[in-house]
């Protein structure tokens, strides 16, 4: 009768342990139908290898951007992980704007917010443009109130020699580490955009010490030391190139460059000090993709204030041409032609109106843009005291719309 019991305890024990190894891989390779919050990461109950990334649910971005049929009209928005989110300030409250950047958990903690509240068809990694003069040893900080301040900028072309171009993308790591933790955090529900500022876009912060109405510095480094700028525009062309392939080894699924400060130069400059940087970033960019045997992934340019030189941008070669507000979207595409995807474009200031105002303003421009090559956005990011409700109508209206 012992003998008959050990048995069965034996039999017994070994039933159970195959029951609990069946439910961990069940567990593991079953779809988990929440979105993933900050706790988890931070226990370590996420993994951040990038070698087996969740299948994508959601494409309809991707497929935009490449000129193929889409299920709804895809929508995200520029800074759409934010201050007008009371969740992002409760993060800023405790936490430096930087040192969210810099910390992989909480930058994917408010990469997710928006996502929690809003049906959008695609995420940001939160980060900042200015990580790259950062990166170059340029001491960067974000004052409230004011924006990001650099208080020691070039004031010379000698300063270039104050640029540490040795291991800057080391010192970026925590980027890709983020991309990597977030396209695991994302569980496959919507892509992934990584994203940089444009050479032009960064050397006016290095010269002026911050955001300019005006441009005035770095635009007189253009008329008297035009050798000196033209080298820095090369040193930080060779960084945004290196700094998006970082993302794109990390995990990022599509690309954006923002030439946010286009609209300080006249259609004859951006053609000669912006545009030439932009496409050497692009091909050179193409060109690495198929040396490091790395899939191609859609790239984007959004050049705000330069809506005078949409034919030149669609020449480019990036798969989407962002469209700040001040253009027509039926005039924008007879500008671009068919084979180019565009992005945009509503008035950021536009939110602040009537929900059925707003509602009807949404309609309209994505009954213009079509349902062909078109990725609804604003003409430029989100501004802190938007409404959390506009947000809703916009995302709703443009599925709605077609």
């Amino acid at each position: 009768m012992l003998i008959a019991l050990d048995r069965f305890t034996i039999v017994l024990g070994m039933f159970s342990t195959l029951m609990f190894i069946t439910l961990m891989l069940f567990l593991c390779t079953s779809p988990v139908p929440h979105l993933v919050a900050l706790e988890e990461v931070t226990s370590g109950k996420v993994t951040t290898s990038g070698d087996d990334f969740p299948p994508l649910k959601n494409d309809n971005v991707l497929r935009a951007a490449r000129g193929e049929p889409v299920d709804r009209v895809p929508v995200w928005v520029m800074r759409q992980a934010g201050r007008y989110l009371p969740e992002f300030q409760a993060v800023r409250a405790k936490h430096d704007f930087f040192e969210v950047c810099r910390t992989p958990e909480l930058a994917c903690e408010v990469t997710m917010q928006p996502l929690r509240r809003f049906d959008l068809d695609a995420s940001i990694i939160f980060s900042d443009i200015l990580v790259i003069p950062q990166a170059l040893g340029i001491t960067v900080e974000m004052k409230p109130g004011v924006g990001p301040v650099l208080p020691e900028p070039l004031v010379g072309p000698a300063d270039l020699e104050r640029l540490n171009q040795t291991g800057t993308m080391d010192r970026l790591k925590y980027v890709g580490d983020a991309i990597t933790k977030m396209r695991h955090m994302l569980e496959g529900r919507i892509p992934l955009y990584g994203f940089t500022g444009a050479p032009w876009t960064l050397m006016g912060y290095m010269i002026e010490g911050g955001g300019s109405k005006t441009m005035s510095k770095a635009k007189g480094w253009l008329a008297d030391h035009p050798e000196a700028s033209h080298k820095l525009l090369n040193i930080l062309t060779d960084q945004v190139i290196e700094y998006l392939l970082l993302q794109v080894r990390a995990g990022a699924q599509i690309l954006q460059v923002f030439e946010s400060s286009a609209e300080h130069l006249s259609k004859e400059q951006y053609l000669t000090v912006a545009l030439p940087y932009l496409k050497r970033i692009r091909d050179d960019l193409h060109r690495r993709f198929a040396e490091e045997g790395l899939t191609p992934v859609p790239l984007t340019l959004f050049s705000k204030g330069a809506m005078h030189s949409l034919p030149e941008q669609a020449a480019t070669g990036y798969d989407v041409i962002g469209l700040d507000w001040t253009i027509d979207p039926e005039e924008a595409r007879r500008l671009v032609g068919p084979n180019v995807t565009l992005q945009g474009n509503l008035d950021p200031q536009d939110m602040y109106k009537p929900k059925e105002e707003l509602r009807e303003l949404v309609l309209t421009m994505v009954r213009k843009f079509g349902k062909h090559r078109y990725i609804a956005n604003l003409g430029h990011g989100i501004t802190p005291q938007t409404p959390i409700e506009s947000m809703e109508v916009l995302v709703q209206a443009v599925h709605d719309a077609l």
